[in-house]
């Protein structure tokens, strides 16, 4: 299959997270806040155990989603790259 084009790709941003269970509550505040639709536009994928990728677009309202969760989880840093998480 071919790859695609940088520009159809999809632009992703990368959360240094704070918090404990990250893995349970994360998924359980996307969830909860935007459902199941905005879970699967935001396209979590786990990088590490704090590190965390999601679509561009739905940056703010996966941060909105973590502010109002019960469990306190801290979005430390945004960035691009991974290295700009450093």
């Amino acid at each position: 299959m071919k790859p695609l084009i940088p520009s159809h790709r999809e632009k992703r941003r990368y959360l240094l997270l704070g918090g404990k269970d990250l893995k349970k509550n994360v998924t359980a505040a996307i969830k909860e806040f935007i459902g199941v639709l905005g879970l699967s536009e935001a396209s979590p994928v786990w990088i590490k155990d704090d590190i965390i990728s999601i679509n561009r677009k739905s940056i703010d309202k996966v941060k909105a989603s973590f502010a109002v969760f019960k469990e306190k989880i801290d979005v430390k840093k945004v960035s691009g790259t991974l290295r700009g998480l450093d």
